[in-house]
Parts: structure tokens; sequence; C-alpha cells
């Protein structure tokens, strides 16, 4: 199999998983572990994702039913294209049901093995994320172009991530709306473990009823361009100035919380994923590591007005989290619930739903 850049690079290696051309945006993952979780993120829909750790695939993968035991992140795999240094073609651990390459293939998913992964990472740090193509290396590049399999990111991504109906989950005396954009599983499941009721909403249709109902709002993560969002960030404007319960929003829903507020976003150069980001509350001077994927980021040079800049990445300084000073509405671009990663951050999770029950309690209509 073949990885070509349109800078006009390109990469041969082995071929595992589904033998197939496809296309995308070509990104990294600086994780050394938790390949499963990452495949399945919503977040990776479109894209085609390089792992920078040599060794993938030697623990292979847990049992794939969503909301099992496995964690995964949805019920497919999201990634057009794995490209990895070195597959693992033996795989040993306990709950293991099967190897990745078998996964992959049975996903429809093809796997580039036996590539300089870090000289890829290095053009992409370089020059930045750029579109690539996968394909069998008997085919050439113009064939690849014409019968690749593509998404188009302003709409298919959105019709494809997020559920078509509204579903519930758990029981507990809060009730949250989860917007869902593409969230993880991992959101869902971090709210159930606290006993709270989740109506889990697709992002499409009307959350302000569903909030008005509700204790509190969340609003998940997902893939693209929080551009594209602008009917779902106007929604949030004006759910934002009706609803008094807490609103909270997570990576894309951090950027579209953002929007709706008036900060404006922009796209990174080769963005942030991977299990290892530090960041800074502004306020306390703590630092926390952090799960992140993204490609895109907010703004906070210039706030709104009752609008404050909340984390920072200690990397290179971009926003990692707002908050609206006289009002429990905010959100941050990491990921609390890690899946995989660090869970220093996981707090977040509680401070929400305590304000969610202390609102509650005081009676808010």
């Amino acid at each position: 199999m073949k990885l070509a850049l349109e800078d006009g690079t390109e990469f041969v290696g082995e071929s595992f998983g589904a033998h197939s051309a496809v296309a995308g945006e070509v990104v990294f993952n600086t994780g050394m572990m938790g390949y499963p979780e990452a495949l399945t993120d919503p977040s990776y829909a479109g894209q085609i994702l390089v792992t920078t750790y040599p060794l993938v695939g030697n623990y292979g993968v847990p049992a794939t039913e969503p909301h099992g035991a496995s964690r995964l992140q949805s019920g497919r795999v999201q990634v057009q294209a794995l490209v990895v240094q070195h597959l693992s073609r033996h795989h040993s651990h306990h709950l293991a049901r099967q190897s990745l390459a078998e996964w992959l293939e049975h996903e429809g998913v093809p796997i580039v093995s036996g590539v300089d992964t870090r000289a890829i990472t290095q053009r992409l740090r370089e020059s930045g994320t750029m579109r690539g193509w996968v394909f069998p290396t008997g085919m050439t590049l113009a064939d690849a172009q014409a019968q690749a399999q593509t998404i188009d990111m302003r709409t298919e991504v959105f019709t494809r991530v997020s559920p078509t109906e509204a579903t519930r989950h758990g029981a507990g005396e809060l009730n949250i709306v989860l917007v869902d954009v593409g969230a993880k599983d991992g959101i869902l499941d971090c709210l159930v473990e606290r006993g709270t009721r989740v109506h889990r909403v697709p992002w499409h249709q009307d959350i302000e009823a569903a909030a008005h109902a509700a204790d509190g709002v969340l609003i998940g993560n997902g893939p693209g361009d929080p551009q594209d969002l602008e009917a779902l960030a106007a929604r949030l404007r004006n759910l934002i100035s009706s609803y008094s319960g807490p609103i909270f929003g997570v990576c894309l829903g951090h950027q579209l919380l953002a929007r709706a507020a008036g900060f404006d976003t922009y796209k990174l150069r080769y963005g942030h994923r991977g299990c290892n980001q530090p960041v800074q509350d502004i306020s306390s001077g703590r630092c926390y590591v952090t799960s992140q994927n993204h490609g895109y980021a907010v703004d906070h040079s210039r706030p709104p007005r009752d609008w404050e800049p909340w984390f920072v990445n200690l990397n290179d300084g971009t926003n990692e989290g707002i908050r609206l000073r006289n009002r429990p509405v905010f959100s941050v671009q990491f990921h609390p619930e890690a899946r995989p990663g660090p869970q220093d951050t996981e707090f977040l999770f509680d401070d929400f739903l305590r304000l969610a029950g202390s609102l509650r309690r005081a009676g808010r209509s």
C-alpha cells in the first residue's frame, strides 16, 4: 500500500486491513496507547491517522460492542485509514478478541505498515496538515484520486457520526442533555457512571426544548470545522440567553459554545492529537496533562464581554477553555473523560453535575 501526500511525497509500505483506495486529511497522534479508542473516536471521521509511536497492535482489540467493557468510543471505526511504522502480527491481552489487522479488515479500513511515520509527522509539522490518499501499490495516484472513497466534511460527517434519533441512558435524579455532534461514548459513560439520566439528542433536533426540561446541558465533541455548524452555534446563542442551568462544552462543543458567545475560531497548523497535552488553569496556575483530538482552536485574544479564557495550552499558548463570569456556562478544548489518556481533569464532570444539582435544589424552573 502507498500513502501519497498532496505535496507529492509518497511512502510505500505493507498492506493490512482492507485493500482499497481512500482519501482524507492526514493527521498524526502522539499517544503511546489507546488505538481502539482513537480509531472509534468520531472526531477522526474523514481522516487518515498516522501514529508516531512505532509499535501498534500489540494488545489486539477487545470486544467491539458499543457500551461494552471495551469502552470503544462509537459503534464503528471512524478513520479512513491507519498508517503505522510497525504493525504487530501477534497480540497478547486477556481482553483481546481479535488482531488489529483482522478488525480493520472487517471494518473495511486499510492499514499501511512499514513506513517511517516520524518522517511523515515531521513533514506535517513543517508544512501543516494536508490531504492524502492511501491506495494499493499497483494503482496510479491518478486512478486512486478518481476511485478513492472520500467524505464531504461539511455534510456527510455530521449525518454519519451523529445519531438520527434521541436516546435515553442511565437512571438517577439529575437529567442531563447531551448534544451529540459525534460525541464519544466515553462522555456518556462519565455521566451515567455518576448516576445521571442522559438524554442524548442529535445536534439537528430541538435542543432548546430538551434543555428546558433538563438540569444541565453538555455539548459533546465531533469532527470538522465549527464554522460549518453556524446554525447550531446560533441555537446555542439563544440557549445561553434563555437557559439558567449549567452548560458545558467539550472539544467541538467548546468551539461551538465559543462561536455562540462571539469568539472566533481558526484552523491549527497540525492540530493537537494525543494523550500528553499539558494545559494550565489560568486562575489557579495549576497544570494538567490532557487527552486531545482537534484541528481547530478558539481565538481568545479579544474575549467578548463577560467571558474570559480559562485554560491555556502550555506547548503553544492556544486556548483550552473559556467561561462566562456571571453564569455557569463554560467549556474546555481537551477531553476530561480521556478514553484514552490521563483522567486528571475528570473532576470537571463532577463540578458540572454539582452545579446542576445545586440549581435543581434551589428550585430552578
